[in-house]
């Protein structure tokens, strides 16, 4: 028999997806982006689907028997400021009105989805908010799972937390267990389409960054040294400033002035502002008066690697010397054993640096499209390719980043209404996982009953 469900935060439409293919009836929806909304209701035509959660009274939403959310992970994320039910614009309250419909209606299931990070944000005091509020409401709340995609079988590694709850009243959890990660081996390769026309090509400058990091590699190797296995820090190839004792903003300018800065360049004399400024970007900072031990570790390991191959890395710094900030930082992911080579690796542009990794599973798509994975082996069809640009090489498309959430059987546009590309991946990097939701449902609503 059809349960009718509710699917709160709705992004793309991830729990819809998988409690549709379960046979069930979405009979309301909310998402406070119109133009997830538009694409909601393309892909779900006749869906209920509302906006702001917050103008709407529990009492006016329709009844229901399943309560689905994927409520906002950004006051829980360890990617943000992590201010979870304090957040600044209010977010980390909006779990009160899943809670005020949860009493008014009573669905016998609550399933819920948010950042690996919700159980031990604030020292887990925020779970044990959460806990205990689905508990005062008679719910009984199965011991939250920690599940990620690449436990399937599925390309991606994306840990997310999962809530299940049942109404005690109506029987409870009984022998309700989560799926059982099958430990499968995956392959990107099973989600790329080689045929793909429809992305977005690498820049030159991006191209160039990739052949500096790839000497970088191959000299390392070259001069008989592994690569580091500690991210690779080139702003501190020839450092000298002090950063054991006090951190740079809370010495004299005496201490600083005279010293080597970023890339090893003679810091010049100035007030401390311009002083500050001519070091790495992470030792600015003025938040506390002495450097964590992690980061005077990194620091340290850079600049002893600095001097055991400085007869070949001066050269190779000359070729940095104008990349942002995020691209003198490089983490090889990939173990000793791999191939010294990024062109089959993937790669991610992130604000913490460059990151290689083995290409059997993609990085978690990320809300921000800069950092979409860079696929450097992938052939282009000849179509695509203009005189003189290079066959190989590009990011991984829409279609492909949305096979990695199980979201393939989505479009993303219409004659009338079409998602642009940078929104379609943040907007794929915060949503629900369908295939691991519809492990989880199909356990709870057939296999649990």
């Amino acid at each position: 028999m059809p349960l009718r469900y509710i699917d709160l935060f709705a992004g793309l439409g991830g729990f819809h997806l998988a409690l549709q293919k379960l046979g069930h009836e979405c009979v309301f929806a909310s998402e406070l982006r119109e133009d997830l909304r538009k694409l909601y209701a393309i892909n779900f035509p006749g869906a209920n689907i509302q906006g702001d959660i917050t103008a709407w009274r529990p009492e006016d939403i329709p009844a229901h028997e399943i309560l689905c959310a994927g409520f906002p992970c950004q006051p829980f994320s360890q990617a943000g400021k992590q201010q979870g039910f304090n957040d600044e614009k209010d977010r980390g309250n909006l779990f009160n009105y899943i809670c005020a419909i949860a009493a008014y209606h009573r669905p016998k299931y609550i399933l819920l989805e948010n950042v690996a990070n919700l159980k031990g944000h604030d020292h887990g005091n925020t779970w044990k908010v959460i806990h205990q509020k689905l508990v005062d409401l008679e719910y009984e709340v199965a011991e939250p799972m920690i599940l990620s995609p690449h436990q399937f079988g599925i390309p991606q590694h994306r840990k997310r937390i999962y809530i299940v709850c049942v109404d005690s009243n109506q029987g409870g959890l009984q022998d309700f267990k989560f799926p059982t990660p099958l430990k499968k081996k995956c392959s990107i390769n099973s989600v790329l389409d080689l045929s793909e026309t429809n992305f977005i090509k690498l820049k030159p400058d991006t191209r160039f960054q990739l052949e500096v990091w790839q000497e970088f590699i191959d000299q390392t190797v070259a001069h008989g040294h592994e690569i580091p296995r500690f991210p690779i820090w080139a702003m501190e190839f020839g450092a000298n400033y002090d950063y054991m004792n006090e951190a740079p903003a809370y010495q004299d300018l005496s201490s600083l002035i005279g010293k080597r800065g970023k890339l090893g360049r003679v810091i010049t004399d100035g007030c401390m502002e311009d002083v500050l400024m001519q070091l790495p970007k992470y030792a600015q900072t003025a938040k506390t008066k002495e450097f964590p031990v992690w980061k005077k570790t990194y620091i340290r390991q850079n600049r002893q690697f600095y001097e055991e191959s400085k007869e070949w890395l001066d050269e190779w710094l000359r070729k940095v010397a104008r990349f942002a900030n995020s691209h003198l930082k490089m983490e090889w992911n990939c173990g000793k054993k791999a191939k010294p080579t990024i062109e089959d690796k993937i790669v991610q542009f992130r604000a913490s640096g460059i990151r290689i990794k083995l290409n059997n599973y993609s990085p978690a798509l990320n809300l921000v499209g800069t950092q979409v994975p860079i696929l450097p082996w992938i052939e282009l069809p000849e179509s695509t390719l203009k005189e003189g640009e290079p066959r190989k090489g590009r990011y991984m498309s829409v279609k492909e980043a949305a096979r990695l959430q199980g979201m393939q059987d989505l479009v993303f546009g219409n004659e009338t209404f079409t998602l642009p590309s940078t929104r379609c991946y943040e907007a794929l990097g915060n949503a629900v996982n369908v295939d691991i939701v519809y492990r989880i449902a199909k356990k709870l609503l057939i296999d649990h009953e």
